[in-house]
């Protein structure tokens, strides 16, 4: 929805008003206005065909998932080498 002529023109007083008696933090908020941007131009960059921002996994859920994977392949070989000992033991010599 654009704005009217006369809520750009209120925007833009509030604006050099704000830049006159604070400029610091006029620059801090222009700085956030460009990050804000260059996040959002990343975003639209990513979005697939039907619109939808396609993002794959976060690295620490890959992290976690690695993780997991090699716990249960720890407890599987130990599984394995018990009962092989176990079996073996069982057997008469």
């Amino acid at each position: 929805m654009a704005w009217s002529q006369d809520e750009e023109r209120m925007l833009l007083q509030i604006e050099r008003h704000l830049t006159d008696e604070d400029p610091r933090l006029a620059a801090r908020l222009e700085s956030f206005n460009e990050r804000v941007q260059r996040k959002e131009q990343g975003r639209r960059k990513r979005r697939s065909r039907d619109g939808r921002v396609s993002r794959g996994p976060r690295r620490t859920t890959i992290i976690i998932m690695v993780s997991w994977m090699l716990i249960a392949t720890l407890i599987a070989t130990l599984l394995v080498l018990v009962l092989r000992h176990e079996a073996a033991a069982a057997l008469p010599l």
